[in-house]
């Protein structure tokens, strides 16, 4: 085989820092889009960046040639740095430590996608903490100590 190949979805999810409601409406979009930005220079085609006031969730492939730890780090920062140097917000905007990742299956890409893109409606039932512990509870991860619900 003289060419390797890979194709991995990822499904990355992080909070603001102690998940504070700052994504607010009016730099959603801005956030967003400068995030997709990110990914594609990083070498990650990303089909959509989604959240809701506290969080984000994206789906991205994989740049084989960086950690998954590299690429979710670079988005972070420089996402920071883009809201606070263009006082998006009043209050200084920052991220959670850490962030948690899923592969995707190619066969379910479309029903990720769809959750993604629809998570403002999806969260004006169920808050983030509650989401959160099922999607841990759906990979079978105990929530105990886990840094996104502090």
């Amino acid at each position: 085989m003289p060419q390797s190949y890979n194709r991995i979805w990822i499904h990355a999810i992080w909070a603001t820092k102690c998940r504070r409601p700052i994504i607010h409406p009016s730099m959603d979009h801005q956030l967003h889009q400068f995030m997709i930005q990110k990914f594609k220079e990083v070498g990650c085609p990303i089909r959509i960046s989604n959240g809701y006031h506290d969080h984000v969730h994206c789906l991205f492939l994989l740049n084989p040639k960086r950690p998954l730890s590299e690429i979710i780090q670079r988005v972070k920062g420089s996402s920071s740095h883009f809201v606070n140097s263009n006082n998006l917000i009043p209050e200084k905007f920052a991220w959670q430590n850490g962030f948690r990742s899923f592969s995707v299956s190619e066969s379910v890409c479309d029903n990720v996608y769809h959750y993604i893109r629809n998570q403002k409606a999806h969260h004006y039932k169920k808050s983030f903490v509650e989401e959160y512990k099922a999607f841990l509870k759906v990979h079978d991860l105990d929530p105990r100590g886990d840094e996104l619900l502090k």
